[in-house]
């Protein structure tokens, strides 16, 4: 199990879920470089991150109902989206992490995406991780074993609408949204849908082929806070309802 500094769960508190009776709280993170990027190029794996920021994601997640991720990002990481911390590391064991770990949604409406075979399964089978919902645009043609669909009926994705729908259908009151850049820019523009922005900046220059997360327009941050670690800062916000 990862352990985390003594110092973030406080800095982190105020921008975590909180109950709010019949809306979705979205959190909105991932890592980038100092030039904003969160890939070296299109679909390279890419590690950002020092662990002491790697354990704060894991922290995060224990704190969400799900996570979500788009289709790129899936396919590209073939990530396993489960929680490796506990808050009870003496009595924390690996089969605790299913337990512990958000349920993963995928945006894959083209269904380019398998389950069967990849390391979410893996996790799935050994008990330490939760199976998937995948969002599609149509009803698919084949149902993979363990997979639950949501067909959205649309090929973009309205955020309010699927949130809606997430909280209806599967009770889900929580979600991280991780990536890829594509989900990334288009939330960072919705100060309706989105209640916190957790960004990690890594102490790396990806250069000019990296993957570049850059909303469509400005966008001005509220309630910020700043924390610093061995390697990374953390920065905490709010997104304001009205553009710069």
């Amino acid at each position: 199990m990862l352990r985390i500094r003594e110092d973030l769960p406080p800095f982190l508190n105020k921008y975590l879920p909180s109950n709010s009776e019949g809306r979705m709280f979205v959190t909105l993170t991932y890592a980038q470089s100092v030039d904003a990027k969160i890939s070296k190029g299109q679909g390279i794996r890419t590690t950002i991150s020092h662990l002491e920021t790697k354990a704060m994601t894991h922290f995060l997640r224990y704190h969400h109902d799900a996570i979500l991720i788009g289709s790129g990002t899936v396919l590209a990481d073939d990530p396993g989206l489960n929680c490796k911390w506990c808050p009870f590391e003496e009595t924390a064991s690996p089969h605790r992490m299913a337990e512990n770990s958000p349920r993963p949604i995928i945006i894959d409406t083209k269904q380019k995406w398998k389950y069967t075979g990849s390391k979410m399964q893996e996790l799935y089978e050994q008990g330490m991780g939760k199976e998937p919902i995948v969002v599609v645009e149509n009803e698919p043609t084949v149902r993979e074993r363990g997979v639950s669909y949501l067909v959205y009926g649309e090929s973009k994705i309205e955020w309010n609408k699927l949130f809606d729908r997430l909280l209806k259908d599967y009770n889900i009151k929580s979600v991280m949204v991780e990536g890829g850049a594509h989900v990334i820019n288009q939330l960072l523009a919705r100060p309706d849908v989105v209640n916190s922005v957790i960004v990690t900046i890594g102490s790396v220059y990806l250069g000019e082929n990296g993957v570049t997360v850059s909303p469509p327009d400005e966008v001005k941050l509220l309630d910020i806070d700043w924390w610093t670690g061995t390697a990374d800062s953390i920065l905490c916000a709010k997104l304001s309802a009205t553009t710069i």
